[in-house]
């Protein structure tokens, strides 16, 4: 029998997103930043997380997607990506989602041809769509260390995010 991907589920605007739960360290309330300069827009700063100085990234920025207000739901996912430690500031997470393999789809061709190099798959989940996404894609490969195969992938923005996922949602036949 396959066994079910086990990923942790988080929301960024009105999309659910996942990564697998081996790859999250912790859910955290969101602390103090500080501001690094010269940063990339969506990479928010640093924070000290028991000792350990951790890279905040803004989900909402780097997809493209709205500013939208600070609430008491947003959250840290911690996660270790190509070995270090990095944050990742999300509208709200709270689910481990269990999907199993047959449920989960390669991304369309459009989301492949566009500069949306993170997302993985499409998993079916009771009538709704979850976008699984490599964490070691977020970032452009010049800000993290080698990594097998990153040769030939765009570093830029993730901007067409929002169209994307609108297709996605056409093609499973949601609105």
């Amino acid at each position: 029998m396959e066994k079910d991907l086990q990923i942790v589920g988080f929301r960024v605007g009105h999309e659910t997103y996942g990564v697998p739960i081996t790859a999250v360290h912790e859910i955290v309330r969101v602390p103090e930043i500080t501001a690094v300069p010269d940063a990339p827009d969506y990479l928010e700063g640093v924070i000290n997380l028991r000792g350990k100085i951790v890279s905040i990234i803004d989900l909402r920025k780097r997809f493209g997607e709205a500013s939208a207000q600070p609430s008491n739901r947003n959250r840290i996912l911690v996660a270790e990506v190509s070995g270090k430690l990095l944050g990742l500031v999300v509208d709200s997470a709270s689910e481990v989602l269990r999907i199993a393999r047959s449920e989960i789809e390669a991304p369309p061709a459009l989301v492949q041809e566009g500069r949306l190099n993170c997302v993985t798959g499409v998993g079916k989940l009771q009538g709704r769509l979850v976008i699984l996404i490599d964490l070691a894609r977020l970032l452009p490969s010049s800000e993290l260390p080698a990594r097998a195969g990153a040769e030939g992938r765009s570093s830029l923005p993730l901007s067409e995010t929002s169209s994307a996922l609108a297709a996605l949602r056409a093609q499973a036949g949601q609105k």
